[in-house]
């Protein structure tokens, strides 16, 4: 088994074995939970140790024959737009699984369903093959529901059916997009590579068509307006470690699959699309702020959030029509790494406030940061870094994508336009900060206390992270700069 298949199925291993632990063992299923995600991990940190930077192309490949009839094979690789969505993955997964250590109903069956989720979706960022790829996509659905359906809050049902329903929509539209690349093909074939490499045989038309049935299914997950309505349900329902891989991970996967294959394979269609994407960008940036201004309950002004933030990345995907166009294309990638840190940890700090107090309403807070200074002050700091504050990854990532379509000429008024998402992003987080920390203490929280070694382990990682990469973001843009460049050249070229 190479590097790449021990990532994908060490936590699908864990999570059979969890089935065979009886359900009383709960330190057991705990504990194998625990070591499966951390052993993909440290094989996640092995990989990037051992990533070549100087290479555009795949690296560490696993390709092997699954149906030969249809030419479908077991293709594995990883490059430079791939690694860190890996890394940030496991990771996640692994602090995710630290903070469910708390879970007390039908824990076998969550550990079970959280590993299976974590192997769905490492597989979508692995896969090179398109019918591998749909399968892995199709995986993360099952899990998400239950977790959702769960153990997730009142309205946990309806939030499920409506993620399911919402996702399985667009799934058809990115199968229907997959035939027609593969019956376009010639010879016909479900590998990205030769595709990408195909790409200048396929009719302008036929771009266009399987442009937009892949957008349809992509924008959903991203979410891009106007598919975003299911997002803040899901969030404000799903339990804490859930929200963390939702906004962490999967609206990740929207941007990657455009990237992945939208972008190098369709790139006539990109090109001609371009300009409506420029417009839901910045309907994403301004519309997810305001929406999230507007909100009292933590989590859900924290999932509408994301609205806004995705939006950078859209904003600095559609610089490939400009002179910045590598440095949008890096934002793009790099604002999806930042952003699994910044609002993963910012679930998980709410979910140690919604577990003492039962409650995520800011107006019934106040004074906190006087009795909790350790959670007041990781807050503050991922709060600083969600807004754009220099010295923070956030910062760095919305910066090059703002620099990326700024590069346009005919972009910039759109982009002076979505720089009020930063004004208004500012605002309520600034005004969370105040509501919820500052000011008068409110009696009612005198028993709370600060946060425990637990949720210390699976919050702090990520604060340290957003720190880091915002003094050395270098760090990580060169693990993507081979790659980045040359999906720029090739609209460069067109």
């Amino acid at each position: 088994m190479g590097i790449l298949s021990a990532i994908v199925f060490v936590p699908l291993a864990g999570a059979l074995a969890v089935l065979v632990v009886p359900e009383k063992k709960r330190n057991v299923i705990q504990a194998i939970s625990v070591m499966a995600s951390l052993v993909s991990l440290a094989l996640s940190v092995w990989l990037l140790a051992r990533f070549d930077v100087s290479v555009a192309g795949v690296q560490f490949a696993e390709k092997t024959g699954w149906i030969p009839l249809f030419n479908v094979h077991y293709f594995l690789g990883v490059d430079g737009l791939s690694i860190l969505l890996v890394a940030l993955t496991t990771l996640l997964s692994f602090l995710a699984v630290v903070a469910s250590l708390h879970i007390e109903l039908r824990i076998r069956e969550y550990f079970f369903w959280f590993l299976l989720l974590e192997t769905g979706m490492l597989g979508v960022f692995l896969s090179l093959d398109f019918f591998l790829f749909y399968v892995f996509w199709e995986v993360m659905l099952v899990p998400m529901y239950f977790l959702v359906g769960i153990w997730g809050g009142p309205k946990k049902e309806y939030a499920a059916i409506k993620f399911f329903l919402y996702t399985l929509f667009g799934s058809v539209f990115i199968l229907l997009g997959m035939l027609g690349l593969y019956f376009a093909s010639d010879p016909h074939t479900f590998d990205m590579i030769e595709l990408a490499g195909q790409a200048s045989r396929f009719a302008f038309g036929f771009q266009i068509a399987a442009f937009l049935a892949f957008y349809l299914g992509f924008a959903i997950k991203i979410p891009a307006f106007p598919f975003h309505t299911w997002l803040p349900l899901a969030h404000v329902e799903a339990p804490t470690a859930v929200s963390v891989l939702l906004a962490g991970v999967l609206l990740k996967m929207g941007v990657y699959g455009l990237l992945r294959i939208s972008y190098p394979i369709l790139p006539q269609a990109t090109r001609w699309f371009l300009f409506p994407l420029l417009i839901i960008a910045v309907i994403n940036i301004v519309y997810g702020a305001f929406c999230a201004m507007a909100q009292k309950d933590m989590k859900r002004m924290v999932a509408y959030s994301s609205i806004n933030h995705m939006g950078y990345c859209l904003l600095g995907m559609v610089a490939v029509a400009g002179s910045n166009a590598a440095a949008g294309l890096s934002g793009a990638v790099f604002q999806m790494v930042t952003h699994g840190l910044i609002t993963g940890s910012l679930f998980l700090l709410v979910g140690v406030i919604y577990d003492r107090a039962h409650t995520r309403n800011i107006d019934d807070f106040g004074g906190l940061g006087s009795r909790l200074p350790v959670f007041t002050a990781l807050m503050t700091v991922q709060a600083m870094a969600s807004l754009g504050l220099p010295g923070l990854a956030g910062f760095i990532s919305e910066f090059l994508c703002f620099l990326g379509a700024f590069g346009t000429a005919a972009y910039r008024v759109f982009v002076v336009v979505a720089v009020i998402g930063i004004v208004v992003t500012a605002a309520f987080l600034l005004k969370l900060i105040k509501d919820v920390f500052l000011g008068k203490f409110n009696e009612k929280w005198a028993g709370l206390t600060d946060m425990n070694a637990r949720e210390l382990i699976a919050v702090v990682p990520l604060v340290i992270l957003t720190v880091y990469l915002g003094l050395q973001p270098h760090v990580a843009l060169r693990m993507m700069e081979a790659t980045v460049s040359q999906i720029a050249m090739i609209f460069k070229a067109g």
